[in-house]
């Protein structure tokens, strides 16, 4: 499913709704810009939101950005760390609805 070269699509896209995906791509920079919350934990929190949402594009993307940023190895490896308890936390929790009481 994932092909890195799809996101040459992204193109195709802009040309086919314009307006729609100029508005994105202004929001999608002017969240990732620094602000209250400087840009490396935006691109950190990125990385943590992509492994858990599993895309992989974003996690290229954002990993890559996180570098840029100055985030190291071991940062994106706790990053990870938050990622996975976060996904583990969401199936015990989940796991209650299976429960009577």
């Amino acid at each position: 499913m994932y092909k890195k070269e799809n996101l040459g699509r992204l193109k195709k896209m802009s040309a086919l709704a314009p307006k729609v995906m100029e508005a994105f791509w202004a929001f999608d920079k002017a969240a990732v810009a620094d602000g209250a919350v400087p840009v490396k934990y935006k691109e950190l929190i990125a990385v943590a939101v992509a492994m858990t949402t599993q895309c992989p594009y974003c996690i290229e993307i954002h990993t890559a950005n996180a570098r840029k940023a100055g985030a190291t190895e071991a940062e994106l490896t706790e990053t990870a760390m938050v990622a996975a308890a976060l996904r583990a936390g969401g199936a015990v929790t989940h796991a209650t609805h299976a429960l009577s009481d």
